[in-house]
């Protein structure tokens, strides 16, 4: 099992997007972490070390963040870590890299409109609700509230704004 990685990093370039032979979508994103502290001597910030690495996302993934995310951005990433190997001129290389399975940039640093993409959209892909747990959300949402809704207290607008505590 490979350990599970959440950090908040910095983009050090654009996410790159090409496709597979299958034509599945795939994303590099370069990614650094770093240990930057305060110090309060010199009242100013530090650099400590550094830590680089490749990140990739897959399918949807990949093509959202491409769209969304720019060099220099901070983002705040979750994935699985784990060691790529590979052989060049007879020598053995490994470095360590990310499976990013979610990527977002820092909202203490950004803002974002969020949209839905177009195969969410279309209902493509994706984790669903099943069709009968879809439609007990939308019944439940239609109609008068239930006479014993303690939020639903006043009859003129539907709803109450006041909290029923």
């Amino acid at each position: 099992m490979l350990p599970t990685f959440t950090g908040v990093g910095r983009l050090t370039g654009d996410p790159e997007l090409r496709f597979t032979q299958a034509g599945k979508a795939v994303a590099s994103v370069a990614l650094a972490f770093n240990s930057r502290k305060f110090n309060k001597q010199t009242n100013e910030w530090e650099d400590g070390d550094v830590f680089y690495v490749r990140g990739t996302a897959w399918e949807r993934l990949a093509e959202n963040a491409t769209e969304t995310l720019a060099k220099g951005m901070e983002v705040i990433v979750t994935g699985e870590l784990r060691t790529e190997r590979w052989e060049k001129d007879g020598q053995k290389h490994e470095r360590p890299a990310l499976l990013i399975r979610s990527i977002a940039p820092n909202l203490a640093f950004a803002v974002a409109n969020v949209s839905k993409d177009a195969a969410s959209q279309q209902g493509q892909g994706g984790p669903r609700a099943p069709q009968n747990q879809q439609r007990g959300q939308q019944q439940r949402r239609q109609g008068p509230p239930p006479n014993d809704d303690p939020w639903a207290v006043d009859n003129a607008k539907g709803y109450s704004d006041e909290p029923p505590f």
